[in-house]
C-alpha cells in the first residue's frame, strides 16, 4: 500500500481552497496521536511506525499549508509532477520579475521600511490572484499549461516574499 494522499489524511477533499485554521487544528489532533512521547512504552517496531506517521503527518502539512506547495501537490496527483527545471515561456511576468527585483533593490538601498510594507501587501494582492486564477483551472486538462503557468509564477513571488522578510528583519534591527 502506498503513502495515503495529504488531503485523505485530514480527512479533507482534494482541492485548492482549504480552510487553513482548520487544517491547522486537524494536524494538531492528529499530531497528538502519534506523538513519539506516546509510543515510550511500546515496542521498538511501534515506535518506528509512530515516527514514521509523523513524519508523514507533518510533511502532509507542510505542502497542504503552503500555497505553491499545495498547488504543485495537486498537479502531482492529477498526473504528472511538474519539471523542476524548465524554460519558462512567460515574457510579461519575466518582465514583472525584473521590476520587483529593482523595486526591491531601490527599497534595499533607501532602507524605506514603510515602501516595503507597501511592497509586501502588493505581492500579497498578486498571490491572491494566483490563487483564484489556479483554484479556478487546477482541475480542467484543458488548463494544465495554465496551471502549470501559474504555479511558477507563485513559486516566484513566494520567494520574493521570503526575501522582503528577510530584507524587513534586516532594515528593523
Amino acid at each position: 500500500m502506498g503513502t495515503p494522499c495529504h488531503f485523505a489524511l485530514f480527512d479533507m477533499k482534494p482541492g485548492y481552497r482549504l480552510d487553513l485554521d482548520q487544517l491547522a487544528t486537524r494536524y494538531r489532533e492528529l499530531a497528538r496521536t502519534v506523538h513519539p512521547d506516546r509510543f515510550a512504552d511500546a515496542s521498538e517496531r511501534e515506535q518506528r511506525l509512530a515516527l514514521e506517521r509523523a513524519a508523514q503527518l507533518n510533511d502532509a502539512y507542510q505542502t497542504l499549508k503552503c500555497a505553491p506547495r499545495r498547488a504543485l501537490y495537486l498537479l502531482a496527483l492529477k498526473g504528472r509532477e511538474l519539471p523542476l527545471e524548465v524554460t519558462v515561456q512567460d515574457s510579461q511576468f519575466l518582465l514583472q520579475q525584473m521590476q520587483w527585483r529593482e523595486e526591491l533593490e531601490e527599497l534595499q538601498d533607501s532602507a524605506d521600511l514603510a515602501g516595503v510594507d507597501v511592497f509586501k501587501r502588493r505581492l500579497k494582492g498578486a498571490q491572491a490572484e494566483l490563487d483564484g486564477d489556479f483554484a479556478d483551472c487546477w482541475d480542467d486538462p484543458e488548463r494544465r499549461e495554465e496551471a502549470e503557468r501559474l504555479v511558477r509564477r507563485m513559486q516566484f513571488i513566494d520567494k520574493l516574499t521570503h526575501e522582503v522578510r528577510q530584507l524587513e528583519e534586516r532594515l528593523d534591527d
